[in-house]
């Protein structure tokens, strides 16, 4: 099931043992995953990311890529389609961490679009997810940018690294909704 999206900006090819090295100077970043239950600020711990993300591959419930910066010719982060529910065609769209000097220019917006674009043309997926914690604003503000529907709170629901219970934000994209959203946010994309 691992694909390739790609358009002029950026190139999204499959996560693997293979070429996770290429961001483990992205995952030392302080603070990088600050929101996130993962672990990935060494090079053993985001082997073991990519591990668990392979096995979820294997189980088809996910699907992780690694994000290249054509612009900057380099490298830059990670997504995943991951909570894959083949049979009522939803999945979430998570597990996304660039390097700071990628955020903020337009890299995220691509990504996404490739990989809504992907889910709903290809796929046939009827919605798609995201789910931020509360306090990540940056992360709340760039899926509401890309056409996220808040859809409600689930309450301390996931347990980061430091053991802080978190507050999670739902968003959602239905299929019916994708079609005005090309023809708007991401015009410049189609």
């Amino acid at each position: 099931m691992p694909t390739t999206l790609e358009n002029t900006r950026v190139k999204l090819s499959p996560l693997t043992l293979d070429n996770y090295h290429h961001l483990i100077e992205i995952g030392k970043e302080p603070k990088l995953v600050k929101y996130s239950p993962s672990k990935v600020d060494t090079p053993k711990d985001l082997k073991a990311y990519v591990e668990m993300a392979l096995d979820w591959q294997n189980n088809n419930t996910a699907i992780p890529f690694i994000a290249f910066d054509k612009t900057a010719n380099v490298y830059a982060g990670t997504s995943r389609y991951m909570n894959i529910n083949w049979r009522n065609k939803v999945l979430e769209i998570g597990a996304t961490w660039i390097g700071r000097s990628f955020q903020g220019t337009g890299l995220n917006t691509n990504m996404k679009f490739l990989m809504l674009q992907h889910a709903f043309d290809t796929m046939n997926f009827e919605k798609v997810e995201f789910r931020v914690d509360e306090r990540n604003i940056a992360s709340r503000k760039a899926v509401e940018k890309v056409g996220g529907t808040y859809e409600g709170l689930l309450r301390r629901n996931v347990v980061l690294m430091d053991g802080f219970r978190r507050n999670t934000c739902c968003y959602g994209i239905l299929k019916e909704e994708w079609q005005g959203l090309k023809t708007s946010i991401f015009a410049e994309f189609v």
